[in-house]
């Protein structure tokens, strides 16, 4: 069985918002071709701050990668803007559903195909192949993005992406605020690109449960620091990991870093 190879490398970034605010220190990870990555972590840990210095949406938010580099396929990508990496076939689906309101649902998904220039039967395929997966959206393809359900409007702004034909999504976020059954749906749908499409996902989560069942992969943020990476599988059996995110566990530790690991340990304060 061949290694997949990887498609995006993240070294030892540091972030730091008003040339003062240092949020990441020292993030490294690295996502496979065709895998689904989670990262994991509380509110504030730095999960879509780390999302945001892949796709070079840092600037607007007042931050920037002042250490450390990002590489797609080997290619330095810190200095190109985020509508290069669109090109590239990075594309980042932001927290909280954005779609355009007055715009019907298709009208939405059609604006993610802005950059394609391979004609518009190919673009139409892709569209149809979006309703394959997302058939609600084929309901309601007519009415007006902003009278869709929550669960809808997350699956449009996924849609959307899709239509870029991108190689990679990031994903941000995708359970908040969705009833359970929404949240199963929408992960067995990332799935299945996944597995299908072979499109790679780089996620962010608080929804650990979740996320640790749908990824191959998983690494845990906090406070800005990676405290512990692995195989989802393992992830989900650790004890750790049950007791802080998972729910699982009496033990009165007040966070991860608090888990009495000497190993562990010994790698955070290196």
């Amino acid at each position: 069985m061949t290694t997949p190879q990887t498609l995006l490398n993240v070294n030892g970034i540091e972030v730091i918002y008003n040339h003062v605010i240092l949020v990441l220190k020292g993030v490294s990870l690295n996502v496979p071709e065709r895998s689904i990555v989670a990262l994991l972590g509380g509110n504030g840990a730095g999960k879509t701050t780390t999302l945001r210095a892949v796709s070079n949406l840092l600037r607007g938010e007042r931050g920037e990668v002042t250490k450390g580099s990002i590489e797609l396929r080997g290619e330095r990508i810190e200095a190109l803007t985020p509508a290069d990496l669109v090109h590239r076939g990075v594309i980042q689906v932001m927290e909280g559903r954005h779609c355009f309101g007055h715009l019907t649902i298709e009208d939405n998904l059609m604006t993610g195909a802005y950059t394609r220039r391979d004609g518009k039967v190919a673009v139409h395929e892709t569209l149809e192949k979006v309703y394959a997966y997302f058939p609600r959206l084929k309901t309601r393809r007519h009415s007006q993005a902003a009278y869709t359900s929550g669960g809808e409007q997350q699956m449009c702004a996924i849609g959307r992406a899709l239509m870029a034909n991108p190689k990679m999504v990031l994903l941000d976020e995708p359970s908040m605020g969705l009833a359970p059954q929404i949240v199963e749906e929408v992960f067995g749908i990332v799935k299945d690109l996944n597995a299908r499409e072979g499109v790679t996902f780089l996620l962010a989560e608080q929804n650990t449960n979740m996320a640790l069942r749908y990824a191959d992969y998983g690494y845990i943020l906090e406070n800005g620091r990676i405290v512990m990476d692995g195989a989802a599988k393992a992830l989900a059996e650790n004890e750790d990991v049950k007791e802080f995110y998972l729910g699982m566990g009496g033990g009165d530790r007040k966070n991860f870093r608090d888990a009495k690991s000497y190993k562990r340990r010994k790698r955070w304060l290196a």
